[in-house]
């Protein structure tokens, strides 16, 4: 229940704090990343159900439902090693997304400065701390936040790869720590209902 708890917290983390939530906040959202976080969410809302009817059947010593409880953790670890994959393979593709929905605003821009995309682009210049594609941009008039640091300011786009690859990694990371929770959970889940099966037979 703690481990689906966690997964939760930091599936909603990603998806409405720090620099993908301006991603998310606009219309042109890289939806194919989200998708993964939406994933997430719903696994760790699933263990946390799981958790409890496992607590359940511990409490009651029912091997019906510790046997349901791990039907349910395989395929949750099923589920989570295909997420794994799916995240590694559609990683390169997600970044993509991402990069065009900037490129898309900061064309916007450059077709109307003085429009509603001003702030938009402001709020991922912020975000990312960065400042448009090349190093004329900051000379064109783009805004641009102050005190940005000079290295990052050339390219946006590579701050856009490098925020998504680390936040993927993150994802990986959690994700590897939870499939390893829940084959511990299998194991104790099958214990217990011998335990309480070879109890049974001996009474």
């Amino acid at each position: 229940q703690l481990a689906g708890l966690a997964v939760i917290a930091f599936g909603l983390w990603l998806r409405f704090g720090g620099v993908m939530a301006d991603f998310a906040s606009d219309k042109k959202s890289p939806e194919y990343f989200f998708m993964g976080l939406y994933v997430l969410v719903g696994a760790g809302a699933l263990m946390t159900t799981v958790g409890f009817f496992g607590c359940c059947g511990a409490a009651r010593e029912s091997q019906c439902l510790l046997g349901a409880f791990f039907a349910c953790l395989l395929v949750i670890f099923a589920a989570e090693v295909t997420a794994g994959v799916f995240a590694f393979i559609g990683k390169k593709v997600a970044i993509q997304e991402a990069q065009k929905v900037y490129e898309d605003i900061y064309d916007d821009y450059m077709k109307n400065p003085g429009g509603k995309v001003n702030r938009t682009i402001y709020r991922y210049h912020l975000a990312l701390q960065c400042c448009g594609k090349d190093n004329t941009e900051q000379q064109m008039g783009l805004p641009c936040p102050e005190n940005i640091q000079m290295p990052k300011a050339s390219n946006c786009l590579v701050e856009i790869h490098n925020v998504i690859d680390a936040n993927l990694h993150l994802v990986g990371i959690v994700g590897i720590a939870i499939a390893g929770i829940t084959i511990f959970g299998m194991i104790f889940s099958m214990v217990l209902c011998c335990v309480i099966r070879n109890t049974r037979d001996m009474i």
